[in-house]
């Protein structure tokens, strides 16, 4: 295997094998992929992988792919793909290839590529480095406690690896379906360079053999994962952490089947501001959560960026200028730490960057229906500035659209300590000049000589309810006509 695949093997006193004048002569298109399994939400640290992965793939200016790990029929569910596929497009990630764009290296659905794996566990077991595994979950557990309680680490103790043909017979016999283990050779160093963590190296005799293909036919991941990605020309795998101690076993595979390996990197994990792995401790964690809430892809993406990933770029980035800077030298070994705090401060930069008419969108939801466009567009202009998800936006919608909740017992105080002559003062200037702030504020600084928070203060109280909030002028602007001076009338009498 040659050293440009990031992975050797080497015998006690054995050179590594030299690189086949294919593999030399073709250089292959830098291909990165994204993989998740249809078995639930796709999470913030699935997105981050996934938004990591094609950036690489844009910033080789290489290619994307997007493939459906699906063997585990009992949990995959369509509906998960078609959620999966829709959070990645809302989250701006599109694929040169997946399952609903199919070429000449898919389909890219495991449960479709059957016929691909029968034909590679075949020649595994032409070659002698299959057997069948007859143990049940329950006999592996006990010699799984056993080597624990020893002090040794957990591997698969071996037991089927010698059985005769007359063994295996009988045990079919009995009725007991067998997985398929690799074999794994002993006296082996398995090496290869992290582009993430560095040199890695393991030894064989710590691994043991592991299952390929499930007792019910179907290929196991460490088989389906590592065929797929040297079938599918992907040339950089970028994933979790938690995947490192399965490289080595993949790399085995693709040894034994004379596939090429990728350059592997294993980013790191994703926790909550405690430390913790993210989970549902910490919230939703999910994409669909934040997409449902209002939060804006692009500024998800923008945190997302920045977790595990070091830039000297401290703007507000679009997809294109992410991929331009994206470096996988930067790529961190610490855990990443998920803060919605930070993430509102990306989401506060989106919301001041968009325009009018996008924020009009944006906020369409939180707008009573039966709003004419132009008080609809003076509301989004005045409440922009304090919104940061349209659930902020819909309580000032009812501010200034509907009924005023009940003023605190202090700013009920402070409402009537103003006096009858500041509110009807108030008042008849609004009834004169509609909702427009500077006459109501000065035929009320006239009538009582008030200056400062003792002039705006009862005027806001009065107006609004809530003694802080968007700026007063252009929020009555958005209220219907009349609506400013019969809530002033009410403390006139």
């Amino acid at each position: 295997m040659s050293a440009s695949n990031a992975g050797s093997f080497e015998r006690a006193g054995q050179p590594e094998a030299r690189p086949r004048a294919a593999e030399v002569a073709a250089a292959p298109v830098p291909t990165t992929r994204f993989a998740p399994s249809p078995t639930g939400e796709l999470h913030l640290g699935n997105a981050r992988t996934a938004l990591f992965n094609v950036l690489l793939a844009r910033h080789l200016n290489g290619r994307f792919v997007l493939r459906i790990e699906d063997t585990d029929a009992e949990r995959s569910q369509e509906a998960h793909v078609a959620q999966q596929m829709a959070d990645l497009r809302w989250l701006g990630i599109e694929w040169d290839a997946g399952p609903d764009r199919e070429d000449e290296r898919g389909p890219y659905r495991q449960s479709q590529r059957t016929s691909v794996y029968e034909r590679y566990f075949d020649e595994l077991a032409r070659q002698g480095l299959t057997y069948p595994c007859f143990c049940t979950p329950v006999e592996l557990e006990v010699s799984r406690r056993t080597q624990l309680a020893s002090g040794k680490p957990p591997r698969y103790a071996g037991t089927c690896r010698d059985l005769t043909p007359e063994q295996q017979a009988r045990k079919r016999a009995a009725g007991i379906t067998p997985t398929t283990r690799f074999r794994v050779p002993s006296g082996r160093r398995i090496e290869f360079e992290d582009f993430v963590h560095g040199a890695q190296h393991f030894q064989s005799d710590d691994i043991g053999d592991f299952v390929i293909r499930r007792a019910d036919g179907s290929a196991a991941f460490f088989f389906s994962n590592a065929v797929d990605d040297a079938s599918m020309g992907v040339t950089h795998v970028l994933r979790g952490e938690d995947h490192l101690t399965n490289t080595p076993r993949q790399l085995m595979i693709l040894e034994a089947l004379g596939l090429p390996a990728p350059r592997y990197g294993h980013v790191s994990l994703l926790v909550g501001p405690d430390g913790a792995p993210l989970s549902k401790r910490h919230g939703d964690p999910s994409l669909r959560y934040y997409r449902e809430r209002g939060y804006a892809a692009e500024a998800l993406a923008n945190h997302l960026f920045r977790l595990g990933h070091s830039t000297p770029e401290h703007g507000f980035l679009s997809m294109e200028e992410m991929a331009r800077a994206f470096n996988p030298a930067h790529l961190g070994r610490a855990p990443a730490r998920f803060e919605e705090q930070q993430l509102n401060v990306w989401q506060k930069e989106w919301v001041n960057r968009i325009s009018l008419d996008a924020a009009c969108a944006w906020l369409a939801p939180a707008i009573p229906p039966g709003v004419e466009e132009q008080a609809a567009r003076a509301f989004v202009e005045a409440v922009r500035p304090n919104v940061l998800l349209p659930e902020d936006a819909s309580a000032w919608a009812q501010i200034v659209f509907g009924d005023l909740p009940p003023l605190a017992e202090q700013d009920e105080q402070v409402v009537r300590s103003a006096g009858p002559g500041y509110f009807s003062a108030a008042a008849s200037a609004a009834a004169a000049n509609g909702n427009d702030l500077q006459a109501i504020v000065g035929a009320v600084r006239a009538a009582t000589g008030k200056t400062g928070a003792a002039l705006y203060k009862p005027l806001r109280l009065a107006l609004t309810g809530r003694p802080h909030g968007p700026e007063l002028a252009p929020l009555l602007k958005a209220m219907p006509p009349g609506k400013a001076r019969e809530r002033l009338a009410r403390f006139a009498a």
